[in-house]
């Protein structure tokens, strides 16, 4: 008998590893057959399309590793663009130059720059929604024949990683196979609609997460969309992971599927209803794209967004570097994130409990592209001089600040530390942060030295020296007064 009962009351009882507290900083990959075409329109964000489009969005989607769902909509962009280059060609045509470029294909080079950018864990795409698995599995897909890659991606990547003493976890789309569900998805309604209610694809599901945690360990169990109708099975799964990995942690996206929801959902009246709905809650000032809350869970994923104020719960903030998680030839430079900008949302996240997983599209050589090289480096030299003020931390009794200049600040805490990080460059001379009592004799800017400082009221004021080198942001460390 293990220590967790397959129920969620009892796998509530599983604490939040403290390395997943600490870390801060994760490493998204997604890469599979989608990285051949690499491409997907230029619309802007995912939420801007959703906004515009609730019914219709997918025939938008900036989503690269969503191309064969959008391939299946007659007259959308993607569909045009592949005519135009692939001509007729199925998509699983893409699977012969995946495999051949795999036989080449070394992972140490990524597991370097992830090291060097300052990550201490890697989330690896082991199944996305076309189905097609990284690893040599022994679970059969009954509807297409040895859908799987001929190298073991998945434990290649893993050894890598765990070489250069980064934790190592696995993504599964547990909610969407088109091997299993083919209808193509427009709106948001489909994205329940399309979960496979077939039971053979629950204990496909079920196989596949078990020979996952079985063969690689992984630490993390990274759920996308939702999960099938399981009669109980989810929490059978979650109770043995548990046991076998006790600082093992679970996503929020594990959401179980009712069968009458999914059968109700196929029909035209009920997805107009959903899709209504949901087109008036994205469009409302603030919205923030999280999955709706499941019985269990260690963290919560909004993608691309953060939240307004600290929260009690860990999340974990996942986005790509541009529009798309896959490759997506389409974006240029102007669609990326800019470096400084990276920082600033990193610090905003850390601020309020929560991790950064930010993800990597590699190319169909199998690299890094050097526009996201670059955005990772640019990180990894922040947190070089600033890890401090990051990692192992934890809130502090509030998340934001400012200082009378009009600089806004974040804040974190270790021990008898609170680390103010202002998020531009302030003048030199006088820079009062308000409202933040610490002890003066106490007052260092990582990287720099100390800081000669006063108190006055409320505020803390600080001689801001010349010569600062420049950065994106800059982090006080200050003992409480």
């Amino acid at each position: 008998m293990g220590r967790y009962e397959p129920d969620p009351k009892s796998l509530r009882s599983h604490p939040v590893p403290a390395w997943f507290e600490d870390a801060k900083f994760g490493i998204f990959v997604h890469w599979s057959l989608s990285c051949i075409p690499a491409w997907a329109p230029r619309g802007g964000s995912l939420v801007d399309i959703v906004r515009a489009s609730p019914h219709s969005f997918q025939h938008l989607s900036p989503y690269a590793e969503w191309y064969w769902n959008a391939l299946r909509i007659p007259g959308s962009p993607t569909a045009v663009h592949h005519a135009k280059v692939w001509g007729n060609a199925p998509y699983q045509a893409f699977r012969e130059p995946f495999d051949r470029m795999l036989q080449s294909w070394d992972p140490g080079p990524w597991a370097d720059l992830f090291a060097k950018a300052g990550a201490q864990y890697v989330v690896d795409v082991t199944k996305h929604h076309d189905g097609f698995c990284l690893w040599p599995t022994s679970v059969r897909n009954p509807h297409e024949r040895d859908w799987a890659a001929t190298r073991d991606v998945v434990g290649d990547l893993a050894s890598a990683v765990r070489a250069r003493g980064m934790r190592f976890g696995v993504y599964y789309s547990g909610g969407l196979d088109w091997t299993f569900e083919s209808r193509a998805m427009r709106g948001i309604a489909d994205a329940t609609a399309a979960v496979p209610l077939d039971p053979a694809y629950e204990r496909y599901c079920d196989a596949q997460y078990r020979e996952l945690a079985l063969r690689y360990q992984p630490s993390v169990l990274w759920n996308d969309i939702s999960y099938p109708p399981h009669e109980g099975a989810l929490w059978r799964l979650m109770a043995d992971y548990y046991d076998a990995i006790p600082d093992g942690v679970v996503n929020d996206r594990f959401i179980p599927s009712p069968r009458w929801l999914v059968k109700a959902l196929r029909l035209p009246p009920a997805a107009a209803l959903l899709d209504a709905v949901a087109a008036r809650v994205v469009r409302r000032p603030g919205f923030t794209l999280v999955p709706p809350r499941p019985p269990h869970f260690d963290f919560r994923t909004p993608e691309y967004a953060s939240f307004p104020d600290a929260k009690s719960y860990k999340w974990e903030a996942t986005r790509g570097i541009a529009h798309s998680f896959g490759m997506n030839d389409n974006e240029d430079e102007a669609n990326l994130l800019d470096p400084d900008e990276l920082v600033r949302s990193f610090v905003d996240t850390v601020s309020k409990n929560g991790n950064l997983l930010l993800n990597v599209g590699p190319t169909r050589e199998g690299v890094i592209h050097p526009r996201e090289a670059s955005r990772l480096e640019a990180l990894g030299a922040w947190l070089a001089g600033n890890g401090d003020a990051i990692y192992a931390t934890r809130p502090w009794r509030r998340a934001e600040g400012t200082t009378r200049e009009g600089i806004g600040a974040r804040f974190t805490a270790k021990r008898d530390t609170i680390y103010a990080i202002l998020l531009a460059t302030p003048q030199p001379g006088e820079l009062r942060l308000r409202d933040f009592v610490a002890r003066t004799d106490t007052v260092k800017l990582l990287g720099h030295g100390p800081l000669a400082a006063r108190a006055e009221g409320n505020d803390l004021v600080v001689a801001w020296p010349a010569g600062v080198a420049s950065a994106p942001a800059y982090a006080l460390a200050c003992e409480v007064a």
